[in-house]
């Protein structure tokens, strides 16, 4: 039996500040007896128009994030930071970044994920439209990071829609999925909870999803939260429900899992049909 922690956060664009609610958090998952937390979407700044000044800072942050999971003795999956490199070394020249997903052992940067899906859609809140595009480019390769307790298949937010992702992930040997996410508070509120059973129920892993809450930046954006973790058969096994940084820590069996695989084996009853 492992124990992992899945963190609600509301950070804002003062990296600093924002660093020392990380660190306090990750102590209380340590002490509850964690040995994965999982932090949301934008954790270390949450700024509209900060992406590439933020992402300037990548390498550095990424070295802060590295010492902490040494000093705690504890795994990380840095929701997203923005950076201005692709993960083979080059540049992005057009002005944009990647989002890009982080796990992270006690010893080393283990795996990055760069987000795939990028959010460009109409919602009906009070930004409006949101696209992601404009400003982060697109990563194009599916991601397992290998761990002591578990294969994590790395996602982020807005991926959670695209099932296929999720199967993938799964045919790629993943145990469990982290899902580091900023959903707004209008699309949270419909589909967050339903998404991450969803995405349990199609891939037969354990789902962790990480979320930001409340309002960012002067009140221009709000987050739903519900940091949430959901068990293999869809089944929610943590929630928190009260504002601000809190965190809730999950048990993970893989062995039950593997025998809920086994009982209804999935993979390889599927088929593909062809619209």
């Amino acid at each position: 039996m492992t124990f992992l922690a899945v963190v609600q956060m509301n950070a804002q664009d003062d990296i600093e500040a924002n660093f020392r609610v990380i660190e306090s958090l990750i102590q209380q998952g340590k002490a509850q007896g964690a040995e994965l937390i999982v932090f949301p979407e934008n954790f270390v700044c949450f700024a509209a128009g900060k992406q590439r000044e933020t992402a300037v800072q990548f390498e550095s942050i990424q070295q802060r994030l590295e010492q902490l999971a040494q000093q705690y003795q504890i795994w990380i999956v840095a929701g997203t930071l923005p950076c201005p490199f692709r993960p083979d070394g080059s540049i992005i020249t057009d002005g944009r970044v990647r989002t890009a997903s982080l796990c992270i052992s006690p010893e080393r940067t283990e795996a990055r994920y760069d987000k795939i899906h990028l959010f460009d859609v109409q919602v009906g809140d009070a930004v409006g439209g949101y696209q992601e595009s404009a400003v982060f480019e697109p990563g194009d390769a599916v991601v397992v990071a290998k761990t002591p307790f578990g294969n994590i298949g790395l996602m982020v937010c807005y991926d959670l829609r695209f099932a296929e992702l999720s199967l993938m992930l799964r045919a790629q040997g993943a145990d469990m999925l982290t899902a580091p996410s900023a959903f707004t508070y209008t699309t949270g509120q419909m589909h967050w909870q339903l998404l991450l059973q969803a995405r349990a129920i199609d891939s037969q892993c354990q789902v962790l999803g990480a979320a930001q809450q409340g309002w960012h930046v002067n009140h221009t954006r709000q987050t739903w939260g519900h940091a949430m973790a959901t068990h293999a058969q869809g089944r929610v096994l943590g929630e928190v429900t009260d504002a601000g940084a809190q965190l809730t820590v999950v048990p993970f069996d893989l062995a039950e899992q593997n025998h809920i695989r086994s009982a209804m084996p999935l993979l390889q009853h599927h088929r593909l049909i062809h619209l």
